[in-house]
């Protein structure tokens, strides 16, 4: 979490176990525990791995599908194996948006190529323009500005 806040204009943290979900802050699971969402809050987990992971991308995906519907998006970013691709598949189901880091500019293009591979993904773009895109999606539409 440290080294992301250095990097970003949002309050990066650590998840707590309950900890009501807050705009503005970007949630970094802790180590050897799922992160999953529920009821607007974060909850932690030790249930078994998946794809030999935990935390899980999936996990938290399919959670963040079920609580925000169409109003879920996720990013798959650099990173081996095929942890993301089950919950990619998830939120787009659930009409949110999926982007996934092109696997040329990723460090370890596993993750985001098996996401890609599912047939879900709505864009593909170089690490430093999807943190442009995320901006875009959340934007208040012209007007909407209260």
């Amino acid at each position: 979490a440290g080294l992301l806040a250095r990097r970003s204009r949002l309050r990066v943290k650590q998840a707590t176990h309950g900890e009501v979900i807050e705009a503005g802050t970007v949630y970094i699971a802790q180590p050897d525990a799922h992160l999953v969402v529920r009821d607007g809050r974060l909850l932690l987990t030790d249930t078994k791995q998946v794809h030999f992971s935990r935390p899980s991308i999936d996990l938290l995906f399919e959670s963040v599908a079920d609580a925000y519907g169409d109003r879920a998006i996720s990013v798959i970013l650099s990173g081996s194996g095929v942890d993301g691709a089950d919950g990619t598949r998830t939120i787009k189901a659930k009409g949110g948006t999926t982007i996934a880091q092109s696997p040329s500019s990723a460090a370890h293009g596993g993750m985001p190529q098996a996401a890609r591979a599912t047939g879900c993904v709505d864009v593909t773009l170089p690490l430093e323009e999807i943190g442009p895109a995320i901006v875009n999606l959340v934007a208040p539409a012209p007007g909407d500005e209260a």
